[in-house]
C-alpha cells in the first residue's frame, strides 16, 4: 500500500485516467473528490458487501485450513 500525504486542494494521479483530489478536511474527516472514466466502478468499502471466498467461508475470509497451508513451503 502506498501511502501519501495531501492538503486540502492537493490531488494524486493513478495512471492516465483516474485523479484522487482532497477537496477538504474538517476536523477529522476528510473529503474527497474522484474523477475517472465512466465505465469505471467507484464504491465505499463500507457499503460493499464482503464476497464470498470460492472455497467457502462466506463471510470474505477464506477457511481456516486454506490459511494454515498458504504459508507452507514444500
Amino acid at each position: 500500500m502506498l501511502v501519501l500525504a495531501r492538503k486540502a486542494t492537493e490531488a494524486i494521479q493513478i495512471g492516465e485516467d483516474i485523479t484522487v483530489k482532497v477537496i477538504a478536511i474538517r476536523g477529522g474527516q476528510v473529503k474527497i473528490g474522484i474523477e475517472a472514466p465512466t465505465g469505471i466502478r467507484i464504491m465505499r468499502i463500507e457499503a460493499k458487501p464482503p464476497a464470498p471466498h470460492p472455497n467457502g467461508g462466506g463471510n470474505g475470509s477464506p477457511p481456516p485450513d486454506v490459511t494454515a497451508s498458504a504459508d507452507r513451503r514444500e
